[in-house]
């Protein structure tokens, strides 16, 4: 037999969090020394081992409990619990999302402007199904493909950090014009990653240039919102390096 002190030293557990088990009925111990210690035997280290594999779980004290009381079915319990996990793993990697999407954001725009983080939390957390009964309106089965290809600003990988890149520096130099070569210089490699990822898919993106130019179509389709005088600006640099290149 076991004193407290010694199933302390032996499992890690706080003789207060011994005591706790204690009184609330979930580890009574084998029994007491004549001067009112608690002594704990084999079993008793086994169930507490069990108590603590199962707060590892995430079970509540009380239904550990009732786990090992057998008044509760295990299977059913695991399943409830790993059912719960589950969804929170969907709830944090949707607010992992979330938050990259809003640094994207700060980089793009180099500050915090609240009422479009509102906005943005809005888009982020929008329910996907809408949003994929819209694009399916608008695009047939293989432009949905191409969809996936597109830039995510929840994203990290290289391709979608330099589109953003892209686009903080469109707006950073928007000043000088659209014949700038600093601006002419970002649209010529605008287009070289368009073609890349998309080939001559041209009737794909005049569909998502439609889209992107409507805010409403663009909110729909889940779209990353860009101001209209952002977009009206690109169009324009953009006619300039097309009948510069068409001069060639």
């Amino acid at each position: 037999m076991l004193s407290i002190k010694e199933v302390k030293k032996r499992t890690g557990v706080t003789v207060r969090t011994l005591r706790y088990y204690d009184q609330i009925g979930l580890l009574l111990p084998a029994g007491k020394t004549e001067g009112g210690h608690r002594l704990y035997g084999e079993r008793e280290l086994i169930k507490l081992q069990e108590i603590q594999f199962l707060k590892s779980l995430g079970f509540s004290l009380g239904e550990i409990k009732e786990m090992l009381s057998n008044e509760r079915n295990w299977t059913e319990c695991l399943q409830d619990q790993l059912t719960f996990v589950s969804n929170e793993k969907k709830k944090l990697e949707q607010m992992e999302m979330t938050l990259q999407g809003l640094l994207n954001e700060i980089a793009i725009d180099g500050e915090v402007d609240l009422l479009k983080v509102q906005h943005l939390i809005k888009l982020y957390t929008k329910d996907p199904n809408s949003r994929d009964i819209y694009r399916k309106q608008v695009f047939n089965e293989s432009e949905m493909e191409l969809l996936r290809q597109l830039p995510n600003i929840n994203r990290t990988d290289p391709d979608t950090l330099e589109w953003i890149s892209l686009l903080a520096q469109l707006k950073k130099h928007m000043d000088k014009g659209p014949e700038a070569p600093q601006i002419q210089k970002i649209i010529r490699r605008v287009f070289e990653k368009s073609e890349e990822a998309f080939g001559n898919n041209d009737e794909f993106l005049e569909k998502v240039w439609q889209v992107r130019k409507s805010p409403e179509a663009s909110e729909k389709a889940g779209f990353y919102p860009i101001e209209p005088e952002v977009l009206d600006f690109f169009e324009a640099a953009s006619d300039i390096y097309l009948s510069k290149k068409g001069d060639l």
